[in-house]
């Protein structure tokens, strides 16, 4: 689980690191602020999960269950936020209407909230 976790870690973080270049140089000048500010905080968003990927999996404080659980909700919370903000940022650059999956970035948040506080539950639990 530990090597799952380390290289997803690293994956977002080469993902987040690419579209955060991509926005400042290629989007920076056809979208507007308010959608490139959206942007930048999907970015945002995947590299602190990146990090926090790649320090769970640094980790042995934190059962494998928990952790496949927390990964899970990391995974498919990026996902979800973050791409939803990708999708909607980007919607007057494609013929995909992109409004319809404005649902998913609130649900995303919500699992990545979930992911922090299984975590916070194993931490409290140490003795």
């Amino acid at each position: 689980m530990d090597k799952k976790l380390l290289i997803t870690g690293a994956i977002f973080g080469v993902i987040a690191i690419v579209l955060g270049a991509f926005a400042a140089h290629g989007l920076k000048t056809i979208i507007s602020e308010s959608a490139l500010q959206s942007f930048e905080t999907g970015v945002r968003y995947q590299m602190y999960h990146a990090f926090l990927l790649l320090i769970l999996g640094s980790q042995s404080v934190i059962s494998e269950k928990s952790k496949k659980t927390i990964y899970a909700f990391i995974v498919v919370g990026v996902l979800l936020f973050s791409g939803s903000i990708y999708g909607l940022s980007t919607n007057a650059l494609t013929s995909i209407n992109f409004n319809k999956i404005a649902m998913f970035t609130p649900l995303g948040g919500v699992l990545l909230i979930t992911a922090w506080i299984i975590m916070l539950i194993n931490f409290l639990k140490l003795k």
